[in-house]
């Protein structure tokens, strides 16, 4: 099987890199100075014997580099996308380190156009490689090879939730053998995986079964035994992880301190704390909106005259929402339902087939262009092109005492659309997952994100838009 011969797997791997590496550096030499140009090394111009001899040192430098980005480690749960950004920041940083040897040489005349073609061949052709490579092996999980058994101890929310993340995600090849609890009755069941004995019993499964990782995932109150099963772990020669109970406390990302030898964990970094990032943010804001503004002006102005010939009532729907703080402001809409008094209006949301809508209004929902009157809130400061979505004061106040960590999306601006809009989370729809998803972008913000998002939302912004 494929697990028993990982070592051989990864070392294929990296032959693999350090062939893509040389065959776009030669590609690259032949592109720039035989195919676009024509003009082959002439007298007073570096041989190609000078710029072969570069492969010596550029390969084992760009192995050097993955390794460094960690490309190599296990990519079971790792995202392609993540994968790409680590390729992409080797390939970068290779290029900046060889630009500077050949200006610390005063080597003039190593064509710089010539790198520059091998930089976008090497990062794409290994990006490929590497995007086959899960492919292939995706597809022989499916076979039943390549699998990893696992087999968990302790019975708590963090048993759940990692069973329910390796059932959602088969490609991971991840298989949970059972449970070890003490305090659950043998045979309890979460998704198929069953409790098959007590904690004390590790010995035994260890000695008689064939597990490639033990995954300690203890409720909070039996931590006093964690110390005592790693070692019993480490001593059967498994690989062992540790998954806290108390996780749902931290980012997903969390963020650390060393106070003098002494690990301080933060319960929550919020990127966009950073004043850089949110200036940052803000003026891709202002400029965004101003652009958006300018292109969908004349979908705004038809929608308007729509609203206005169709129904009585204002065009603009003005209602009162939570920001960043927990201030409140108006948010504007093009109106989309008849008009209702304030008792009525805040009875609930819509749902779907919702008889308030108007015919105009329900296709300005599904096309998302009732919402196109936020490009003002977002000019004016009150919003972002991204964020949590703002919600109404009566259901912040009662989502605060039902929800944990839900006041924590007001940490950041609200947005026009959202990482748990694009996944379908809006409406009439769990606001727990919704939280989820908000805390998830919250923790992880980045531009890159921001621009994946506003993508996102082009594409399939519309699930559940009714």
């Amino acid at each position: 099987m494929i697990k028993d011969n990982q070592v051989h797997l990864n070392r294929a791997h990296v032959i693999v890199d350090a062939l893509l590496v040389a065959a776009s550096y030669i590609a690259a030499y032949f592109i720039r100075f035989v195919l676009l140009w024509g003009d082959r090394p002439r007298t007073g111009i570096l041989s190609m014997r000078t710029y072969f001899m570069a492969l010596y040192f550029l390969v084992p430098g760009y192995i050097f580099l993955y390794y460094t980005v960690q490309l190599y480690t296990s990519k079971r749960a790792k995202r392609l996308w993540d994968e790409f950004k680590d390729i992409g920041k080797a390939n970068i940083l290779g290029m900046i380190a060889f630009w500077l040897v050949l200006f610390f040489f005063k080597q003039v005349h190593f064509s710089r156009g010539m790198m520059a073609i091998f930089f976008v061949l090497n990062t794409t052709s290994t990006a490929f490689a590497h995007m086959m490579l899960r492919k292939f092996l995706r597809f022989i999980r499916k076979q039943g090879y390549n699998l990893k058994h696992i087999l968990l101890v302790g019975y708590s929310r963090a048993a759940e939730g990692y069973i329910s993340r390796i059932l959602d995600n088969p490609q991971w090849g991840y298989v949970i053998s059972g449970i070890l609890d003490d305090f659950v009755p043998i045979g309890t069941s979460y998704h198929g995986v069953e409790v098959i004995g007590g904690i004390e019993q590790l010995e035994h499964y260890l000695e008689k079964h064939s597990y490639d990782e033990i995954t300690i995932t203890l409720p909070l109150n039996d931590y006093d035994r964690l110390e005592e099963l790693v070692a019993q772990c480490e001593k059967s020669g498994v690989h062992t992880k540790f998954i806290p109970d108390y996780s749902s406390l931290f980012p997903s990302n969390p963020f650390t301190e060393d106070v003098q030898g002494l690990p301080v964990v933060n319960i929550r970094y919020v990127p966009l704390t950073n004043s850089f990032n949110k200036l940052c943010k803000r003026i891709v804001d202002i400029i965004g909106s101003i652009v958006a503004i300018i292109i969908f002006a004349i979908p705004m102005v038809a929608a308007a005259i729509a609203i206005r010939l169709t129904s009585k009532g204002p065009v603009i729907f003005k209602q009162e929402r939570v920001g960043l703080g927990g201030k409140l402001f108006m948010m504007y809409k093009f109106r989309t339902m008849e008009v209702q008094s304030e008792k009525e209006e805040k009875k609930g949301w819509t749902t779907k087939g919702d008889p308030r809508v108007t015919n105009v209004g329900r296709f300005l929902r599904r096309t998302n262009i009732d919402e196109l009157p936020q490009l003002f809130n977002i000019l004016f400061g009150q919003m972002s092109l991204v964020g949590p979505r703002p919600e109404r004061p009566q259901f912040v106040e009662k989502f605060k005492e039902q929800i944990p960590r839900y006041m924590v999306k007001h940490q950041v601006r609200p947005g026009l659309t959202g990482w748990a809009q694009i996944n379908g989370y809006r409406g009439d729809t769990s606001i727990r997952k919704r939280i989820d998803y908000d805390i998830y972008y919250i923790e992880n913000w980045s531009m890159a994100f921001d621009i994946k998002i506003i993508i996102g939302t082009f594409l399939h912004g519309n699930k559940n838009a009714y």
